[in-house]
């Protein structure tokens, strides 16, 4: 079988790490084996960068080249690995974060974050010039007022939790503007609702690209 990248995206408190963990054991259900991993993160080295971008004060190009680097990693190591064997990945974020945090979110140059893409995401499975992006992104999207809600006392907030709303209005924006240039690739998700309702959603994209049957 050939492999399957799926990735989850979506503000802080959209509701994504509820329906990853749920896909992953309708693939199991039929039979795939199923690789479940997160960005920044997913080898050691990577969750090495994350736990500096959450946590240590940074300028923005200095966080954009973290995410480059633990993304690098990570293809290496554990995206393009699983994909050769036929693997389904999930991943919780990928590139399209870096564009709306980074990029919408920070106000960082969105050319300087495509030149990084086009260096990083070019892999030897693929000919010259195509480079790794998921085969779907489920983006679950819902108003910054109602993820706030939902993340208020759920824990210690990171560098990006304890932003204000105007930040999340702006990543939130930086995702649609993702969507938009892809539109065949995103598969949107009203996830101001309730979890039957979203995961029902969640598996009519799958399905809906034949994925799932």
């Amino acid at each position: 079988m050939s492999g399957l990248f799926i990735t989850f995206e979506g503000i802080d408190g959209a509701g994504k790490s509820t329906h990853i963990d749920g896909l992953a054991r309708a693939f199991h259900a039929a039979g795939r084996q199923v690789v479940l991993t997160r960005e920044p993160g997913g080898t050691p080295l990577a969750e090495q960068l994350r736990s500096l971008a959450l946590n240590t004060p940074m300028d923005p190009l200095t966080e954009a080249l973290l995410m480059f680097a633990a993304r690098r990693d990570h293809l290496a190591q554990v995206i393009e690995p699983a994909l050769a064997r036929g693997d389904v990945v999930l991943c919780d974020r990928f590139t399209d974060a870096t564009f709306a945090y980074q990029g919408a979110g920070r106000g960082f140059d969105l050319a300087v974050l495509a030149q990084l893409e086009r260096w990083v995401q070019q892999v030897d499975a693929l000919p010259a010039g195509r480079l790794r992006q998921p085969h779907l992104t489920i983006w679950f999207d819902v108003p910054p007022a109602v993820a706030a809600q939902r993340l208020a006392g759920a824990r210690a907030p990171d560098r990006f939790e304890a932003q204000p709303q105007a930040f999340f209005e702006r990543v939130a924006a930086g995702y649609a503007q993702r969507a938009r240039q892809d539109a065949g690739r995103f598969a949107r998700i009203d996830a101001d609702r309730s979890r039957e309702a979203v995961w029902d959603d969640v598996l009519a994209a799958v399905r809906g690209k034949g994925y799932l049957a």
